[in-house]
């Protein structure tokens, strides 16, 4: 990398600061993808890597050789600072109380639910209920929306939200236990079939 080159980079040269971005965006996610193993990740490190070098391009010696060191270093730093950020998201997630959650029968259905025929038979049940009480079920249960929240949304008072979501659940509970019920025929004792 000449001089001529950090000159421009330092003096906001759009153009050069793309031939940089050409030159050294794979290295900077190599380099990403080995240190956090997660190639989604990874392109936000080179996406903020190279904001970064933009913002602090003044910093940037005009002697030298190559740019990827100074680069390499910008993308540590990231990374260093992503690591820091999330552990500290988690030790605030471990110091909040844990909540008392009612146990709702959707997620015992889901939990249930573990082929393809399941799920299809699930979703044709949400088809079988009307629809004013499937896009209850849908904001409530699903989209996680409180009462007012879904009432809000479809423009209804809360008692309705309320009257259709019992419905709603009521149906589903009946098809999910229909559903589920055994539909072979077992031997109960020798010779005996249910």
């Amino acid at each position: 990398m000449t001089a001529e080159m950090r000159v421009r980079i330092r003096a906001g040269d759009a153009d050069a600061f793309g031939e940089l971005f050409d030159e050294h965006a794979d290295a900077i996610h190599r380099h990403a993808v080995w240190s956090g193993g997660d190639p989604a990740q990874a392109e936000d490190v080179v996406s903020l890597t190279f904001l970064e070098a933009w913002r602090i391009r003044q910093s940037l010696r005009l002697d030298g050789d190559g740019l990827r060191p100074w680069l390499l270093g910008i993308a540590t730093n990231v990374l260093r600072n992503r690591q820091r950020a999330a552990r500290r998201h988690r030790e605030a997630l471990r110091r909040l109380p844990v909540r008392d959650t009612v146990p709702d029968f959707a997620d015992e259905v889901v939990a249930r639910m573990y082929n393809a025929e399941q799920v299809a038979a699930a979703m044709a049940a949400l088809r079988s209920l009307r629809r004013a009480d499937r896009e209850v079920f849908l904001l409530c249960v699903w989209s996680q929306l409180d009462y007012a929240a879904a009432a809000e949304a479809l423009s209804v008072p809360v008692g309705t939200v309320r009257s259709r979501l019992s419905r709603a659940r009521t149906r589903l509970r009946a098809l999910a236990q229909q559903e589920m019920a055994p539909t072979r025929t077992i031997p109960v004792e020798q010779g005996e079939y249910r």
